[in-house]
């Protein structure tokens, strides 16, 4: 016969969480879930965090952050759409140009800590 190992030892002894019930009942509904995974998954493109980090210190114009980046102006105002319908950046029209920034600091705050658990590693 086979040693147990750890995990079969845990098996046979772990007998739950008491408060198990609780702890279900605070888990994050699902639209909640879903909405949360969207923003994850906008946040895994690098283009768009490529966008997100130029937009953290300072407003600007589409063309400046197709300049900036080296993308075409399509792809760039199709990123920028992306993000928006996610809120994840807002816009402000002035005549025919489009300003686009952060929506608000959470993102700024997502964007900075993630950047630092990287540069940590």
């Amino acid at each position: 016969m086979l040693p147990k190992t750890v995990q079969d030892q845990c098996d046979d002894t772990c007998n739950g969480t008491s408060n198990i019930d609780v702890l279900k009942d605070q888990l994050i509904n699902d639209q909640t879930v879903n909405g949360l995974a969207e923003v994850f998954k906008a946040l895994g493109d690098p283009t768009r965090l490529k966008i997100i980090h130029t937009l953290l210190n300072k407003e600007l114009c589409v063309q400046d952050i197709v300049q900036i980046l080296g993308m075409g102006q399509s792809a760039v105002s199709h990123q920028l759409r992306y993000l928006r319908n996610l809120r994840i950046v807002k816009r402000r029209k002035v005549g025919k140009t489009v300003y686009y920034s952060l929506d608000d600091e959470h993102i700024e705050q997502i964007f900075v800590q993630m950047l630092q658990h990287v540069k940590h590693s």
